[in-house]
């Protein structure tokens, strides 16, 4: 699961640049706010699994919802079929 969990936050990271660049380029408001708080929200999820307890119950939900929205990068060459739900 680290794997997945080191995956999910660079392609966020990546795509927070690529968004910052888009916006400064092509003034993407629009596309900034309803991208990035998604963005953010994955990456709390992803924090969030790491700081859990291994003994509490809520790692496994956790889990299964970080590989679905891993899904989103399938197509990227780094993206492991390990990680699908």
């Amino acid at each position: 699961m680290d794997d997945l969990l080191e995956f999910l936050v660079a392609r966020i990271m990546d795509d927070n640049h690529a968004y910052a660049y888009a916006a400064g380029t092509l003034s993407g408001e629009a596309l900034l706010d309803r991208h990035l708080p998604m963005l953010d929200l994955i990456e709390q999820l992803a924090n969030s699994y790491k700081a859990m307890d291994p003994l509490d119950s809520r790692p496994a939900g956790l889990a299964y919802a970080l590989r679905v929205l891993g899904q989103s990068y399938a197509e990227h060459p780094a993206h492991q079929q390990e990680w699908r739900p």
